[in-house]
């Protein structure tokens, strides 16, 4: 029988999963296929050593990537002083430009100032980035940092991972420095999350289920070479911890966005001018004759665009951009935004049950319709209840974003209870009063607190929506 030879680590690998799997894999391994495994498969102590020696690969990973991630503490209120956000990022050279950067999430640093942001190298020096450079659409931000002494990661090609790649996320949960946890790819291609506080609008997220807590975000997925393949950016969970769901931005994306922001300053994105059907689903994908929901569906041409001048139609279905077959709107979105401005590409759609093939010349997506998402400093973490106010000024965009009409003022709820009652602050309320004093900026939330008792309950004039109707409410906000 042909033997594969498989470097030990790897064999240790497996090894882990072999005592995970316990008596389920006695089970699975019974038979003809037990004895071919058993003929292949290392003794006991050979097990052992494979698994020290994983250990050891690991640890060498982890050593050799450490140095590059580093803690961000950011405010966004320099009276108080107060950390606000805290995060992760990760130390990169650019081929194009000099310098050195530091990647993370937009949401770690949005709205601070320079002065505001601090950057904890692995070594204990505190840097301060000397540029800002951040896109919405993505949750992705640049900083420019000292160049002395400081280590870059090596990125990967995140189209080479497959679903149960071993991967390690690094970063500074809850605050803890250089922490380190394995697990795998969990899926690949996540779209529509909805992310509190931010409409992320590229999305093609990394699932996996290495521990990702608050404080990961904006830290490096590596992969077991040792390179960058995603940016950690949000959990899935009911409590606010890991349960096992994260999701990194892949380093592909990555790579496109911090390419655009260092050569322009901005995200020049690719152009079609459709909008697209979100409720497209396989009910709906029946009536065209699809045996599966395929393809983004277009609602409509706007005139003079890249899709008007193709001949791209109305009810069309674009099955296929640039020789990748779309599986949804959001992947066609993702798709037309990281194709380069004035690329000719091939588009398949689906008219009246007939392929039929087009070329698009994309222009750049005009600056009217950047969807830029309200700045809200909003990680998804665990939320607390009832031991302080967090909050922010409501500008009339952010208001607008929020549901509430442009002339709304008021404090905006930046933070609250997940479990939160109707009769209890929720995210996104607007705080109007404060026992029955109006409130519009931070100065006049403190001075209203000042003349109240420390412990007693505080009535709130809040304004909220539900169900798209704006409602106003009043609420005892207990102080602890």
């Amino acid at each position: 029988m042909t033997k594969m030879t498989v470097p030990a680590w790897k064999i240790g690998l497996c090894g882990i999963v072999a005592l995970l799997l316990g008596g389920d894999l006695a089970r699975l391994t019974a038979g003809p296929l037990g004895e071919a495994f058993a003929e292949s498969s290392p003794g006991t102590s050979e097990i052992a050593e494979s698994l020290r020696q994983a250990g050891r690969h690991l640890a060498a990973i982890s050593a050799k990537t450490m140095p590059s991630v580093v803690n961000i503490e950011s405010t966004r209120d320099s009276r108080t002083g107060e950390v606000q956000e805290t995060g992760s990022g990760v130390i990169m050279r650019s081929p194009r430009t000099k310098g050195v950067f530091v990647i993370t999430n937009r949401h770690v640093v949005a709205d601070s100032r320079l002065n505001q942001i601090e950057v904890h190298l692995a070594d204990g020096r505190v840097l301060t980035p000397t540029e800002k450079l951040e896109d919405a659409d993505s949750d992705l931000a640049v900083l420019r940092v000292p160049e002395a002494g400081v280590e870059a990661a090596q990125f990967g090609d995140s189209d080479n991972l497959d679903i149960g790649h071993f991967v390690l996320a690094m970063g500074s949960p809850f605050g803890l420095s250089e922490s380190v946890t394995l697990g795998i790819i969990s899926a690949k291609g996540r779209r529509s999350l909805e992310l509190p506080g931010r409409k992320v609008i590229n999305q093609d997220f990394l699932q996996t289920d290495a521990a990702i807590n608050p404080g990961n975000s904006g830290g490096p997925l590596i992969d077991l070479d040792g390179r960058v393949v995603g940016i950690n950016t949000a959990i899935a969970s009911q409590g606010g911890g890991n349960e096992g769901i994260g999701f990194s931005i892949p380093s592909n994306l990555v790579q496109f966005i911090v390419g655009q922001l260092l050569d322009y300053g901005r995200v020049r994105r690719g152009y079609l001018g459709v909008q697209l059907d979100e409720h497209f689903d396989f009910e709906v994908a029946r009536k065209y004759a699809l045996d599966r929901k395929q393809g983004a569906r277009v609602t409509k041409v706007i005139d003079k665009t890249p899709a008007a001048i193709a001949g791209i139609r109305p009810d069309d279905i674009i099955l296929n951009f640039d020789g990748f077959d779309v599986a949804d709107e959001t992947d066609l979105i993702n798709k037309v935004n990281v194709t380069p401005v004035n690329k000719r590409v091939r588009v398949i759609v689906l008219r009246t049950g007939q392929r039929m093939t087009l070329q698009v010349v994309l222009s750049e997506k005009p600056e009217g319709e950047r969807s830029e998402a309200p700045a809200l400093p909003v990680e998804l973490k665990a939320p607390y209840r009832n031991t302080s106010l967090a909050v922010m000024r409501l500008s009339p965009t952010l208001a607008v974003q929020c549901g509430y009409g442009k002339e709304q003022s008021g404090l905006l709820v930046k933070q609250a209870a997940a479990e939160a009652g109707a009769d209890e602050l929720q995210l996104y309320d607007v705080i109007e009063e404060v026992a029955r004093q109006p409130v519009t900026t931070l100065e006049e939330l403190d001075t209203a607190l000042a003349t109240l008792p420390d412990q007693s309950p505080v009535l709130l004039k809040v304004r909220r929506v539900v169900d798209g109707t704006v409602q106003t409410l009043l609420i005892e906000w207990n102080r602890e």
